[in-house]
């Protein structure tokens, strides 16, 4: 069901500074800060030749990273995401599969422009993981 990574999600206290980490001191092609309300967070992408990192700052009040960040003030890994041919046929397989997606199950628009779910971590060893359709 699941194909490649898409991404790795790294919540980060401070945007500028972990885009010049991976900019300036690593050599990665970043790209600039997109927000995105609807998430409640602002990310840059890291491209690599094999998949992406993908930096998540909190953006707005209501922001998921900011209580991420609350627990864990360094920041970490947040989520990993894997495409998926038909997000709804993995949505329904993982369902009756046992587990939970998280939100009302329907697919949002993702930083990508492409449908995705997310999936509660502790049905993933404690991992969030987000599926993407591409």
């Amino acid at each position: 069901m699941i194909g490649r990574l898409n991404h790795v999600a790294i919540a980060v206290p401070d945007l500028a500074a972990a885009t010049a980490n991976y900019r300036d001191v690593l050599g990665a092609k970043v790209s600039a800060p997109h927000d995105l309300p609807e998430h409640g967070v602002t990310v840059v992408f890291v491209e690599l030749g094999n998949t992406k990192i993908e930096l998540l700052h909190p953006f707005g009040a209501n922001s998921p990273i900011a209580g991420f960040l609350e627990k864990n003030a360094a920041g970490g890994i947040h989520h990993v995401c894997y495409e998926v041919d038909d997000i709804i046929a993995a949505r329904d397989k993982l369902k009756a599969s046992g587990k939970r997606v998280i939100g009302d199950g329907e697919p949002k628009i993702g930083a990508h422009g492409k449908p995705v779910l997310f999936l509660h971590p502790k049905d993933f060893s404690g991992t969030l993981v987000e599926i993407e359709q591409v």
